[in-house]
């Protein structure tokens, strides 16, 4: 199998002595417990990482280890993740820990097996804590490899394209690739003049942005925080009476519930709706 070519070699060398130097001091960095890495991987799913830091330190002070996450109530663990958003990741992760409690950590080769996790995390999960040499693409290296090589890339064409770049230490290589798109090779305004790796990028302008998400006010994801919300915070309740708590209307509010409990995320008895156990 041909080894890297020199321009791959050269722009990796560049990569390294910029990390070395603009490396962001974040809690998770250098973590290898794989339960710390999976919570911080799963919060930073659809989340900036500035956003995730003060979460993921009081998510970890609450609970410590696998074993006292799997035993918390849901009501609790939403409670400890209020502020991230997107609740279902929180009892995924909840879901996660019990697996994980039950039978083990599955191979670092089988890690999607477990909720919640897919191709990205299972990933980073498995280079981050587990020590193997596999490329990690995140939203931000997607956007740097795009550039790279001149061509928009996505799911297995990007995952393709990072193991073909990735070069040295992949946990050092994946998160230089992270930092460089959140800091210099930015979505819409990247900093070419300060680009280390300048000299050896195809087309800095090809860059396909996901989908931009609908506002929140007034959709179905505000209405869903909101009964998730009420339950974790008040306990059962129907759909009226979170209604009048959150000033949704009611037909919102039971549509919300209506979906969240055909996802498991909540149970319905009857018209009483509850967090699961």
């Amino acid at each position: 199998m041909p080894g890297p070519s020199v321009l791959t070699r050269r722009r990796n060398a560049a990569l390294a002595a910029w990390y070395a130097a603009h490396r962001r001091d974040l809690p998770w960095r250098g973590e290898t417990d794989p339960y710390r890495v999976l919570v911080a991987e799963v919060m930073l799913q659809q989340t900036q990482a500035p956003r995730v830091v003060e979460p993921y330190r009081r998510f970890l002070d609450r609970y410590p280890t696998a074993a006292d996450l799997a035993a918390a109530p849901a009501a609790d663990v939403l409670a400890a993740w209020q502020g991230l958003g997107y609740n279902r990741r929180a009892l995924r992760l909840r879901e996660a820990a019990r697996r994980i409690e039950a039978g083990g950590w599955p191979a670092p080769g089988d890690l999607a097996s477990l909720p919640g996790v897919g191709p990205y995390t299972a990933a980073a999960v498995a280079c981050f804590a587990f020590g193997r040499q596999v490329a990690a693409p995140d939203t931000n290296a997607r956007r740097v490899l795009s550039r790279w090589l001149g061509r928009p890339l996505d799911g297995a064409a990007l995952r393709d394209a990072a193991a073909g770049e990735l070069a040295g230490d992949a946990a050092d290589w994946n998160q230089a690739v992270m930092d460089l798109g959140a800091l210099v090779c930015r979505p819409r305004d990247p900093s070419c003049g300060r680009c280390p790796v300048a000299a050896w990028c195809a087309d800095p302008s090809v860059y396909e942005p996901p989908r931009p998400q609908g506002h929140f006010e007034g959709s179905t994801r505000e209405a869903r925080g909101a009964v998730v919300r009420h339950l974790a915070g008040h306990g059962p309740a129907t759909a009226e009476e979170i209604a009048r708590a959150s000033g949704l209307p009611v037909e919102r509010a039971a549509a919300a519930a209506t979906a969240l409990a055909a996802e498991g995320m909540i149970d319905a008895d009857g018209g009483l709706l509850r967090l699961p156990r």
